[in-house]
């Protein structure tokens, strides 16, 4: 069969950074094409490119065998090419339905939207994902997982012939990711190209024909899904073998750390209790909508609460505010970093250092330049997180550096209690064995580490003990050997 899209010696630079080396890729009708590789391989630079958000430097794109231009997203849009980005651009005072149709919405003769056939198409597209979304709910209300479901839903609006999605599982659970699978399958069978970039390459070798591997820029190979394994993959992915993704967990706990009883807010959470070990990772593990964001959230002083308490190393501490928290030790690192977690237009340097400006400011209120550098470059160091340029904006770096800017960040407020959110969402396997890595070299430290994690292979391969979540209730405590996805599932469906 012939390549519906083909890419033909694609170059790309950003000032002297090359990032895409000669490539040369095909598309067939019909297929999922999965695009994987480690965080700065070059793979969303390279669906920007097919996306019209990115001019190529060098290169020529074909479709049905004919040169084609896509200057601007309209153009892809004209071609047929839809993008489901990484990063969510949802207007949030907008409803779900005005989002998908955005420009497209329907109108009577004098120009007025038609808001109940708006409001049909949408949930005509919702229940052929098989998903339970209101149309007329604010996107801004939506949770991440939700937002990236309204993402999908305005590619598919499109009737696009080729569709690019951008780590699109990152923030769903597995149900929603169930049903994606189902939306991927129908898709293919109506003869769409699905292009799939995706860093868990268990749902890689579920739903691709053939997966391409980029590293650094270059094309290391193209591969029927078939005749592949994933311990082969990412040999080509990063050049080497990763043995373990996991370190070893701590055999001796201590003390507590944090304590907290009767966390509640309302009826969304209630009854929270639980404490925190020195030399133990702490995770919480339950489907989306359990509320295990929203009360650590209401914890660390960014959401409401109605009850609770809260002692640090034995000291009870009162937080009503972000500050208040930060002030007691106590650190979250959000899942959504693009939003809530980094000021994109600033650099790294800065960024880093924003958590605690006191440590490099003098008594006269002038900013301590050297001690600045010097401690942003360390944590640059520790974390591995590149290109090493302080100055960078962190816009231009790869999904997997800017989470490790955010680990940065909160390190260098020095907690003694942090709470991670989805801490490898969108992370390359390597990156994702860093962070892992780094988290139990906190909890060594004596820091006390709480993660939350939609996936539950990190859950059962990283946390010494787990909490499962359930309608804002804590179902159960697992530890040692009861710590299984098996397990997990049983209490947060049960």
């Amino acid at each position: 069969m012939g390549a519906l899209l083909e890419l033909s010696d694609i170059n790309k630079s950003f000032h002297e950074n090359r990032v895409l080396k000669s490539v040369n890729i095909s598309f067939i009708a019909g297929e999922v094409h999965a695009i994987v590789g480690e965080n700065g391989a070059g793979k969303s630079t390279l669906m920007k490119i097919i996306g019209g958000i990115y001019r190529r430097d060098t290169g020529e794109l074909t479709l049905n065998g004919d040169p084609v231009e896509v200057d601007s997203p309209i153009d892809a849009m004209n071609h047929g090419i839809s993008l489901v980005h990484q990063e969510l651009s949802l207007a949030d005072n907008r409803t779900v339905a005005q989002n998908i149709y955005c420009n497209r919405e329907p109108t009577n003769r004098l120009g007025f939207i038609k808001w109940k056939h708006l409001n049909r198409m949408a949930q005509d597209l919702f229940d052929d994902m098989v998903v339970d979304i209101s149309p007329e709910s604010l996107a801004g209300s939506l949770n991440v997982a939700r937002q990236q479901l309204v993402e999908i839903a305005k590619a598919l609006s499109l009737n696009a012939r080729i569709i690019i999605m951008d780590e699109p599982t990152s923030s769903l659970s597995e149900q929603e990711v169930d049903s994606l699978y189902g939306i991927v399958e129908r898709l293919r069978n109506r003869g769409v190209t699905v292009v799939f970039i995706s860093h868990k390459l268990t749902e890689v070798f579920r739903v691709a024909d053939r997966i391409t591997v980029l590293r650094d820029g270059d094309l290391i190979g193209t591969v029927p899904t078939a005749d592949t394994s994933p311990s082969e993959i990412i040999q080509m992915m990063v050049g080497r073998h990763i043995e373990d993704l996991y370190p070893p967990k701590t055999k001796k706990i201590g003390d507590a750390v944090m304590e907290v009883n009767d966390l509640g807010f309302e009826e969304q959470f209630r009854d929270i209790s639980f404490t925190v070990k020195k030399g133990e990772i702490l995770g919480l593990a339950g489907l989306v909508g359990a509320q295990r964001s929203e009360s650590m959230l209401a914890l660390f002083g960014a959401a409401p609460r109605t009850s609770g308490t809260v002692a640090i190393h034995g000291q009870y501490v009162t937080i009503r505010s972000p500050r208040d928290a930060i002030a007691a030790g106590l650190c979250y690192l959000t899942e959504d970093r693009r939003s809530k977690g980094l000021f994109q237009a600033m650099t790294v340097s800065w960024n880093i250092v924003v958590t605690a400006l006191q440590k490099i400011v003098t008594t006269g209120s002038f900013y301590q330049g050297h001690e600045r550098r010097s401690a942003v470059a360390k944590l640059m160091e520790s974390l591995d997180i590149n290109p090493r340029r302080p100055e960078n904006w962190v816009q231009n770096l790869s999904g997997g550096n800017q989470q490790k800017v955010l680990l940065g960040k909160w390190l260098f407020a020095e907690p003694q209690v942090l709470i991670v959110d989805e801490p490898t969402r969108g992370v390359d396997v390597g990156a994702k064995s860093q962070i892992h890595l780094a988290l139990r070299e906190l909890v060594t430290a004596g820091i006390g580490i709480v993660v939350i994690s939609s996936e539950q292979p990190e859950i059962v391969g990283l946390c010494d003990r787990v909490l499962v979540f359930k309608e804002g209730r804590i179902t159960a405590e697992l530890s040692g050997g009861e710590v299984t996805q098996e397990e997990i599932v049983k209490y947060a469906t049960v």
